[in-house]
């Protein structure tokens, strides 16, 4: 009598715990997906502390609440050399004269956008294109 209870109970718990290997091994993987998609179509918008022309960026950010609708990165550049460096090779790509750029500056898929107003104007159209 306790082999009948017994044998079904071990084997539902193997098929249980099996379930929950697979279940998070397929999380794992859709993961990596959406991380490797986001990086591939990454947004990053830098900026420097005391900056005017970043204040008015930010300004309008925060006044029409564009990190809610928007996926972007913020990111330093008076402060910090490495994002300054990072900057520096954005630029390049959209063949900027890496000696005078300044920021704002706004990367989205190897296009670049630099001041407050191109920076303004390109989260408007994201927003009207959702």
């Amino acid at each position: 009598m306790k082999n009948k209870i017994i044998i079904p109970t071990i084997l539902f718990i193997v098929v249980f715990i099996l379930s929950i290997f697979v279940l998070l091994q397929n999380k794992d993987n859709n993961t990596v997906q959406d991380n490797q998609q986001t990086e591939e179509s990454q947004i990053i918008l830098f900026y420097g502390d005391g900056c005017p022309h970043c204040a008015i960026v930010e300004e309008y950010i925060k006044e029409n609440n564009i990190e809610s609708k928007i996926f972007f990165a913020k990111k330093e550049v008076y402060h910090n050399r490495e994002n300054a460096n990072e900057l520096a090779d954005k630029a390049k790509i959209c063949n900027l004269p890496t000696d005078s750029i300044g920021v704002p500056f706004l990367w989205e898929e190897k296009k670049c956008y630099v001041g407050d107003q191109e920076i303004i104007g390109f989260f408007n159209q994201k927003i009207n294109e959702k």
